[in-house]
């Protein structure tokens, strides 16, 4: 089954359930998704992969609503906002852990040769391409920072 249709029928379910906080989350999603096929163009559908990076964005927007409620002593919506996360965390693959991620840019940078930080665009986009939905990209920011002199 493809991911948007498994995301509609998750919100069936939880209009059944009358699970207001999954049906909200849910509705972004499916509005976000909206949008992307009418960026695409009309009668365009969208692959599981179009999905996954839209759903990514949401969770890239939550995390930094989160960092944004908590610096304004706003924990309420800081705890919503985690909750939505939660639940759109649950449609993305297995993340990577950060040593996973460490021996992907290791192997990158060693295949690339990379020396130096102006070498570091090519090394994220290499890395970002294998990593593809599995891991946080400030994450493996730091990480490529870290290994270029």
């Amino acid at each position: 089954m493809a991911l948007d249709q498994k995301i509609q029928e998750d919100l069936t379910t939880a209009m059944k359930a009358k699970d207001s906080e999954r049906m909200w989350v849910l509705r972004m999603v499916i509005a976000d998704l909206k949008n992307l096929r009418v960026e695409k163009g009309a009668g365009s559908t969208l692959s599981d992969e179009d999905v996954l990076g839209a759903i990514a964005s949401g969770v890239k927007k939550r995390k930094d609503s989160i960092e944004q409620f908590e610096k304004g002593n706003r924990e309420d919506l800081a705890v919503k906002e985690r909750s939505a996360l939660a639940i759109l965390a649950t449609y993305l693959p297995q993340q990577l852990g950060a040593a996973e991620v460490e021996a992907v840019v290791a192997s990158v940078v060693a295949e690339l040769g990379a020396t130096s930080k102006k070498d570091m665009g090519k090394v994220m986009k290499a890395v970002m391409e294998r990593v593809k939905g599995r891991a946080d990209g400030k994450l493996v920011n730091q990480l490529v920072a870290s290994k270029l002199p």
